[in-house]
């Protein structure tokens, strides 16, 4: 069985990342001071699927194991003291 190819996505903010159905395999998140906080939901509304708290001022790469989380909407619903996302996805 032959795979998508993997996309990504550079985000600056809350909402959706408007790619459809997906499954996330990493993200990368460039953080401010404070206490950085990322949650991303399925849709907007839906379950949450990602709760993550990071050090300030600092790079962070989250690589998702095996499959991915699918959703059927990436949505970020909290984007806390984050300058920058980039999902990478299929």
């Amino acid at each position: 069985m032959a795979s998508s190819d993997v996309q990504s996505k550079r985000v600056t903010g809350t909402g959706s990342v408007a790619v459809g159905p997906a499954r996330i395999r990493q993200i990368q998140v460039l953080t401010t001071t404070g206490t950085p906080r990322l949650t991303i939901t399925d849709g907007s509304g839906g379950a949450t699927v990602l709760d993550l708290d990071f050090l300030a001022s600092d790079s962070h790469s989250v690589n998702i194991p095996a499959d991915g989380l699918r959703v059927s909407d990436i949505y970020v619903s909290a984007f806390t003291n984050i300058t920058a996302m980039t999902v990478f996805y299929n």
